[in-house]
């Protein structure tokens, strides 16, 4: 399996954006299906979006349309669009990949990058 390893969280006003990008060890093009978790101090780890091989996306309900997860199978790099950032979005990110079918708890995972939303 491929190591991950995510960067471009930090510190960021509410309303504001970041990028996260998760980069891969080896070639993602076959991976089926990849994506981000969020936890939060005191909380369990929630999924935030997946994207499956053929390019179809899937997130949380309370997400939907201010984060964009991405695949750049070139770049073999993962990536999650926040938009219009709050307070609540604050959390430790990770991302995960996983090649075997049998979910994300079976994949790789990267060590998480902390994203604060706070003025």
């Amino acid at each position: 399996q491929v190591q991950l390893v995510e960067s471009g969280g930090g510190l960021v006003q509410p309303g504001g954006s970041l990028r996260l990008s998760c980069a891969a060890s080896g070639s993602i093009f076959s991976i089926d299906d990849m994506g981000w978790y969020r936890q939060a101090v005191e909380n369990k780890r929630e999924r935030v979006a997946s994207i499956m091989s053929d390019g179809t996306t899937n997130y949380a309900d309370s997400l939907k349309g201010r984060f964009t997860v991405a695949r750049d199978n070139a770049k073999d790099t993962l990536y999650l669009q926040m938009n219009n950032l709050k307070p609540e979005d604050t959390a430790v990110y990770y991302c995960y990949a996983d090649s075997t079918g049998w979910g994300p708890e079976y994949g790789s995972w990267g060590p998480g990058t902390q994203v604060t939303v706070s003025s």
